[in-house]
């Protein structure tokens, strides 16, 4: 996979692909830059090599409709204070006025296209709007590895279209990131899943079987398998579809020798509500009445056992509901033990994501990766369109 460093940019129009699909608030206002943050490092090295950059992103889900509210106009403010320089908001992502923009650019210049999805073709990957937008460059550029287990038209298509096409730093961050923990990771490996349904997890449970030392099973998650083992687990989150897969993964890890490790208590409530009594039961004990909504004390301590000695953590999914207070412990627990184990650490996924950074020890992380559904789909095995299109031929 060649990157923008391996081409010459020097004065060329670079359609940069980047994931601006940041948090807004009722006022139109960035609550959260760290996806325009991300692509600064890539932004900087072609505005030091006096490229001409085009910026292009979706914003929201606008579904192929014009929609001031989902206006790239607040990144596009955002990327001009961020760089110390005007980043001008195109009126349209492809068309004449486009166009004219385009070719009025001098190198260092930045013009920001309007929501990529303000079109239809874009999410149905057609070649014609893919063609339009590889029109407007020299060199195409994907710097959105978050979007990049999408095969839309910015993404995938327009590569059959563009001059020369190239990952950015990002991206290669990303996927060298990736392959130092799944290919050629330093053993023992762990795997951290959490979150709340098996259903989601699967295919990278499945595949994770093939790669990894240990598995440390945390969320809403945990109570299938706990059912797959006979525990009786209250009105706690299950999906009973699934109970018989959950133990056929446990028999095969088994098989493997991979060690799977499953909470040992959890703390309960009889509802999900940041003011209900909270309690600690043994995973044999929970109340017919209560619910599971976090890795118990015991579980916690078990878990940091497991994570010691290793030398790769790879971890997807919160330990419970951490987004209220009673039922955070486990999962910020689980931050300070992947931190205390100085293994190389690997965190994916929003929620997971959002974890680190309230815990505030996110620069203790060795890498947060950008991508939610990427993320899990490469510890699926799966190949994601964005990064096929970069490496064929």
């Amino acid at each position: 996979m060649k990157t923008i460093k391996d081409v010459t940019i020097a004065d060329k129009r670079l359609l940069i692909r980047v994931d601006f699909n940041v948090p807004l608030d009722k006022q139109q206002k960035i609550t959260d830059d760290s996806r325009i943050q991300a692509v600064l490092p890539t932004l900087k090295y072609a505005l030091d090599q006096k490229a001409k950059i085009i910026v292009a992103s979706h914003l929201g889900r606008p579904k192929g409709k014009i929609a001031p509210e989902f206006s790239l106009k607040p990144a596009a403010e955002r990327l001009s204070v961020l760089l110390n320089q005007p980043a001008q908001l195109a009126s349209n992502c492809v068309g004449e006025s486009v166009e004219a923009m385009v070719a009025a650019m001098k190198p260092g210049d930045i013009v920001v296209l309007e929501n990529l999805r303000f079109h239809p073709e874009e999410e149905k990957n057609a070649d014609s709007f893919a063609k339009s937008l590889a029109g407007l460059c020299d060199v195409y550029v994907n710097d959105a590895f978050a979007v990049s287990h999408r095969a839309n038209a910015s993404v995938e298509a327009i590569t059959r279209f563009a001059p020369i096409s190239v990952a950015g730093l990002l991206m290669k961050n990303e996927m060298d990131y990736f392959e130092k923990a799944m290919t050629t990771p330093d053993r023992p490996l762990v795997a951290v899943i959490g979150g709340a349904k098996v259903s989601s997890k699967l295919a990278a449970l499945e595949n994770m079987l093939l790669h990894v030392d240990k598995i440390i099973i945390g969320g809403a998650m945990a109570n299938t398998f706990l059912c797959a083992m006979g525990h009786s687990t209250g009105k706690s989150l299950v999906e009973t579809d699934l109970v018989e897969t959950a133990g056929t993964i446990l028999k095969k890890a088994s098989e493997k020798g991979v060690k799977i490790y499953l909470p040992v208590d959890g703390i309960t409530a009889t509802q999900v509500e940041a003011t209900a009594a909270s309690a600690v039961f043994p995973v044999q004990e929970i109340p017919d009445d209560k619910m599971i909504l976090d890795i118990g004390p015991a579980t916690s301590l078990l878990y940091a056992e497991a994570l010691q000695g290793a030398k790769t953590i790879v971890w997807n999914g919160p330990m419970g509901v951490f987004e209220m207070m009673p039922f955070s412990k486990g999962t910020f627990d689980m931050v300070n033990h992947v931190i205390a184990s100085g293994a190389i650490t690997i965190v994916g996924g929003g929620d997971t994501d959002a974890a680190v950074h309230q815990s505030g020890r996110a620069n203790q992380i060795t890498y947060i990766s950008t991508g939610g559904g990427a993320f899990l789909e490469l510890l699926e095995g799966k190949t994601l369109p964005g990064v096929a299109a970069l490496t064929k031929g």
